[in-house]
C-alpha cells in the first residue's frame, strides 16, 4: 500500500499544478470572451486569447514609455498609502518579480555557510559587487540572497568570501521550487541535453528519487 500511496501523490504533483494553470488560463479567456461578446455582434473564436496577449503586450510596451512610468510610480504611491491593500500589492509584485525575473536577478545558486559555520544554506548570487564596496574588502566577495523558506520575496542578503561558496549544478528555477517548497522537493541537477531520452528518464528519475519528502 505504500507505493501506492507515493504512487498517488506523485500523480497529484503533476496534475495539480497542470489542472490549476489550465483552469486559470480558461477562466481568464472565458471571461475576455464574454465581455467582448456584448460589444461584438460577430462570434470571433479565439478573440478573447488574441485580446489577453495583445493587451499583456500593450501594457508591457507602455510601461517602457517614460510618462507611463510616471503613472505607475504614481500609482503604487497611491497603494502604498492603503494598509491591507499594500500588503496583498506588494507582495503579488514581489513574488511575481521573483518568479518571472529569477534568471535575470538570481545568477547562480549556491551553497554557503550561514547562519554560522557548520551548516550550509542555499542561497543565489545576486550583482557584482559595487567598487565602493570591494576597495574596502581585504578579499573577493560576493553578494549572496538567501531567501526564507515557503516566502522568496524575504531573506537575507550576506556578502561572503568566494572561497566560501559552493556553487551548485542546479537551474535557479529548481532551487526557487527547493526554497518555495521549505525542501520538500529537492532540486535536481541541470540537462545539458534534454533531447537526450537517456539523459530525460534519468532526469525523471532524479527528480522523484529527491522527493524525499513524499517518500
Amino acid at each position: 500500500m505504500k507505493f501506492l500511496s507515493r504512487y498517488f501523490i506523485n500523480g497529484l504533483l503533476v496534475i495539480v499544478p497542470i489542472a490549476i494553470t489550465i483552469l486559470v488560463i480558461v477562466e481568464v479567456f472565458q471571461f475576455t470572451e464574454g465581455v467582448l461578446g456584448k460589444y461584438i455582434p460577430i462570434d470571433v473564436p479565439g478573440i478573447g486569447f488574441v485580446t489577453v496577449i495583445g493587451l499583456i503586450l500593450c501594457i508591457g510596451w507602455l510601461s517602457s514609455c517614460w510618462i507611463m512610468k510616471q503613472f505607475i510610480h504614481f500609482g503604487e504611491f497611491i497603494v502604498g498609502k492603503i494598509p491591507f491593500v499594500k500588503f496583498i500589492y506588494n507582495s503579488v509584485k514581489h513574488l511575481s518579480s521573483a518568479v518571472f525575473e529569477s534568471k535575470n536577478l538570481f545568477k547562480q545558486a549556491v551553497l554557503v555557510p550561514y547562519p554560522h559555520q557548520g551548516v550550509k544554506a542555499v542561497g543565489f548570487i545576486m550583482a557584482d559587487l559595487s567598487e565602493a564596496i570591494t576597495e574596502k574588502l581585504d578579499d573577493e566577495y560576493v553578494c549572496v540572497f538567501i531567501p526564507w523558506s515557503l516566502n522568496v520575496t524575504s531573506g537575507s542578503n550576506i556578502l561572503i568570501p568566494k572561497k566560501d561558496v559552493i556553487y551548485l549544478d542546479v537551474s535557479v528555477e529548481s532551487a526557487l521550487q527547493y526554497t518555495l517548497t521549505a525542501g520538500s522537493v529537492m532540486p535536481t541537477k541541470e540537462m545539458e541535453n534534454i533531447s537526450d531520452a537517456g539523459n530525460y528518464n534519468q532526469y525523471i528519475k532524479d527528480a522523484i528519487k529527491n522527493a524525499k519528502y513524499f517518500s
